[in-house]
């Protein structure tokens, strides 16, 4: 066997561990989307528990404006994007942070990264960021990521009152195009929900504003929540769309080298019977090639 066929198939040997690699790690990132998606029934169970809560308080302070305090001003924005933590995305991450470089006044807006990738990306890019985190890497690990940024995000509004937060993330994706998705968080929409009715209001041991305040930043954490789950089941619809390209490669990359190395093994063929023939042909002058005349 010639080196360069010994080379071919070693290519060969190569390219059929990473197809290995490649579907086993699409199948990894097939069974997180599901998982995914199968978590967000629950996320929204509470965050409508917690809504059906905000109308009920909302029913004792009929005499009362809510909004009074929440008035649009001049708010300055900080925006938190949810990226990835890990890579095998395609242009997961760039299509996020083209949405924050679009955005209006971009260099008043505070900005948030979640994911290791994304702030990575954002250095690249020269886009500067106030804080950081890495991204939740499995289902179970969204509630804790989801903690860090409503601290992170309260935290800001106590120090920086004249603020809007915005959350953008991605959609598990429903064609080739990656859906950006952004929605407001601070300040916090009273109108959506609807006003409980009833007879007698509820009994409140609290004050309203504080009760109010408190069910606010818990509904504000469960779309965190929310969002985190979104945007790591639309990472792994990603990871699984690039997975399938790669295989798609790879798959072109072996019939390539296995027509290569049918070639290479029939010119070798070919040159072993040549060899052969020349070996088994009378030589000029021998025994049974002389001239008899």
């Amino acid at each position: 066997m010639t080196s360069r066929l010994s080379e071919i198939e070693g290519r060969m040997a190569t390219a059929h561990q990473l197809d290995a690699v490649i579907g086993a790690m699409r199948g990894i990132a097939a069974a997180r989307e599901r998982e995914a998606q199968a978590r967000l029934a629950g996320i929204r169970s509470v965050a409508a528990t917690v809504g059906e809560a905000i109308g009920m308080v909302l029913a004792a302070t009929a005499h009362q404006d809510p909004h009074d305090s929440l008035r649009e001003r001049h708010l300055a924005p900080v925006l938190i994007v949810l990226c990835t933590e890990q890579g095998f995305v395609g242009g997961f991450n760039e299509r996020l942070l083209e949405r924050v470089e679009s955005w209006p006044s971009r260099e008043a807006a505070a900005l948030f990264v979640v994911g290791t990738r994304g702030a990575v990306l954002a250095d690249e890019r020269g886009l500067a960021y106030d804080w950081s985190v890495p991204m939740a890497s499995h289902a179970d690990d969204v509630m804790r990521v989801a903690g860090r940024i409503s601290d992170a995000v309260f935290a800001r509004f106590e120090a920086h009152p004249a603020s809007a937060i915005w959350l953008i993330h991605a959609l598990p994706a429903q064609g080739a195009q990656l859906a950006v998705v952004t929605r407001r968080l601070v300040p916090f929409d009273f109108d959506r929900f609807k006003i409980a009715s009833r007879v007698r209001p509820p009994l409140l041991m609290l004050p309203i504003d504080k009760m109010l305040t408190g069910l606010a930043e818990r509904y504000v954490y469960v779309e965190l929540c929310e969002g985190l789950m979104l945007s790591f089941a639309a990472e792994n619809a990603a990871r699984m769309t690039a997975m399938l390209a790669a295989s798609d490669h790879v798959g072109e990359t072996l019939k390539a080298l296995t027509r290569e190395a049918r070639i290479v093994r029939q010119d070798e063929i070919t040159t072993e019977i040549v060899e052969l023939a020349v070996a088994a042909a009378p030589v000029p002058g021998s025994a049974s090639g002389k001239d008899v005349s």
